[in-house]
């Protein structure tokens, strides 16, 4: 029997629901469409589920933009199909994960509506207000990570109001103490659903300067990383007083205590700061604060045995007691094969690297599709839904590439993603060469990206050095990396060659190491003087 707790390097398969199965033939994945890809979901060998958002919304940004936290979107299904699925779910084994989106509702939530109308009202301050300066402009700099200014102005009230997303995401505040309850309400009307945890969107955005101070400026050499470029002027700032602000801690100490009130719930925390990964370390130190957290460290464009390597170290060298969770790909970056691989992915490489995002010490979430080695795809303009890529193409196309629907089948218009009789067209067009990495042809091949997933994650779940282990560097060159992960009494030493080129290593020190079985892996070869031989994005595991 496990003795540490559930979440404590899991694997968590995050389901992008519009895009996973549809079920009705409107062209939409829903609830059922879940529902009825379960059992493929278990046969995967993880350990949970994380479901982007499904709650009534009026999909200005798919979702994260919600009108009812207390309520399935009709587009998805119903609650009794919610119900129906946590109870398929947890009879596979899965635990349930949701999203839950604090920081901001949709300009179409009761809440808004009402705090709009005046300065009086009963909600009056449950959103972020401010007074024009004298010139009538916003009341300070602040910048909206979609494009432009973070304030929209409210004729009603003759104020502005935030937004740090897109003007219609207004922001709550939570300097407000019945904004705060009023959350922690909706997350428990969940937990008392039956759900196992939540990932929090944007859990650095809840609270906002009372001052309003003005962020200052980045300078152009510091411009790069977290998702934004020179592109986006959002980038231009350093967001100290928008963002990841003091009084978050102590919300997240409230948060903490009403999860532990539900023995096995989980959190999750989506990290973006100036640094994150020191705010990772804040955010889950201690035992009364977020069980884990991730950031966007490994969802960026940077991609070398160094990087990865100091990345992991830095996180390892500040959390403490803290507990990280990792991930090469979600929702809202260029699905990781062809991201790190610049246009030249293969399907050993796709092996590779979720071997690699395995053997890392925390947990780790797996987008829908990285099983299969899915590549980006191009979407025209005509055919883009995403506002952010409208915005600013054709310098960013946006995330509609990583949100195409999953090809369960070679044969027919929409490769088995949903009935046709309706004539209605999938809302992304799945890209011709997703066709061939179809889940019926991959699960039929026991050399598929897809059977190697499976297997390497049923193996994992046997090695506890994998599982909760620490972890210790080695010294290699680029493009090797290589660490020990280490248990009471088992080390588990891991060799990746990150690169299409043969790569050689010799393994340090006298220790008597063998090559392990079982997990499926190739593309490695230990001889008796310690040289390690790594074919092309081959890897290695080797046991003492």
């Amino acid at each position: 029997m496990s003795i540490h707790p559930w979440w404590r390097g899991a694997a968590i398969y995050q389901i992008y629901p519009r895009s996973l199965k549809d079920s009705n033939g409107d062209g939409i994945g829903d609830l059922q469409g879940i529902i009825e890809r379960l059992d493929y979901i278990a046969s995967l060998n993880v350990d949970a589920i994380w479901i982007s958002p499904f709650f009534r919304s009026p999909m200005k940004d798919f979702g994260y933009d919600i009108s009812d936290y207390l309520d399935v979107d009709p587009m998805f299904g119903t609650m009794d199909d919610f119900d129906e699925l946590i109870a398929k779910a947890h009879s596979l084994g899965l635990k349930v994960v949701i999203d839950q989106v604090l920081s901001h509702t949709s300009d179409e939530h009761a809440w808004f509506a009402e705090s709009r109308q005046s300065r009086d009202n009963p909600k009056a301050d449950w959103y972020v207000w401010a007074d024009p300066r004298e010139d009538g402009t916003p009341p300070n700099n602040w910048l909206a990570i979609f494009g432009g200014c973070a304030w929209e102005w409210e004729p009603r009230r003759q104020q502005y109001y935030l937004h740090n997303f897109l003007k219609s995401q207004p922001d709550l505040n939570f300097h407000c103490e019945a904004v705060r309850q009023a959350v922690l309400n909706n997350v428990e009307f969940w937990l008392k659903k039956g759900v196992d945890g939540f990932r929090l969107d944007a859990i650095t955005f809840c609270f906002h300067d009372k001052a309003l101070r003005d962020n200052p400026a980045k300078p152009a050499d510091k411009r790069q990383g977290r998702g934004f470029s020179e592109d986006n002027p959002y980038a231009y700032q350093y967001h100290w007083y928008n963002n990841e602000r003091p009084e978050t801690l102590g919300f997240i100490e409230d948060l903490r205590a009403l999860i532990d009130r539900y023995p096995g719930a989980v959190t999750l925390g989506e990290v973006s700061s100036e640094d994150s990964l020191a705010t990772m370390a804040e955010y889950t130190r201690g035992d009364n604060r977020l069980h884990m957290a991730y950031s966007f460290e490994l969802l960026t464009k940077d991609y070398s045995a160094g990087y990865i390597r100091s990345t992991v170290e830095a996180l390892e060298g500040a959390i403490g007691d803290g507990w990280p969770c990792w991930a090469i790909g979600n929702h809202d970056v260029e699905r990781v094969i062809s991201r790190w691989g610049q246009g030249k992915g293969t399907p050993q490489m796709a092996k590779m690297l979720s071997a690699m995002l395995g053997c890392l010490r925390g947990s780790l979430c797996v987008y829908q599709g990285e099983e299969l080695g899915l590549t980006e795809a191009d979407i025209p303009f005509d055919a883009l839904q995403d506002p952010f890529g409208i915005a600013f193409w054709p310098n960013f196309k946006g995330r509609d590439g990583c949100r195409t629907p999953m090809p369960w089948q070679a044969e027919g218009e929409y490769m088995g993603f949903g009935a046709t009789a309706s004539g209605a067209m999938p809302w992304l067009p799945l890209p011709e060469e997703h066709r061939a990495l179809n889940v019926a042809a991959q699960s039929a091949n026991p050399d598929s990206v897809l059977n190697q997933f499976s297997r390497f994650m049923a193996w994992r779940r046997t090695q506890p050095a994998l599982v909760t282990g620490e972890i210790k560097f080695i010294d290699s060159k680029e493009p090797v990396l290589a660490f020990e992960r280490v248990s009471s009494d088992k080390k588990v030493l891991c060799v990746f060659n990150l690169s299409d080129k043969p790569q050689t290593m010799t393994v340090p020190g006298s220790e008597p190491w063998k090559l392990l079985e079982g997990h499926g892996l190739e593309g490695g070869s230990l001889d008796g003087a310690g040289t390690v031989r790594l074919a092309p994005h081959g890897a290695l595991l080797l046991g003492n």
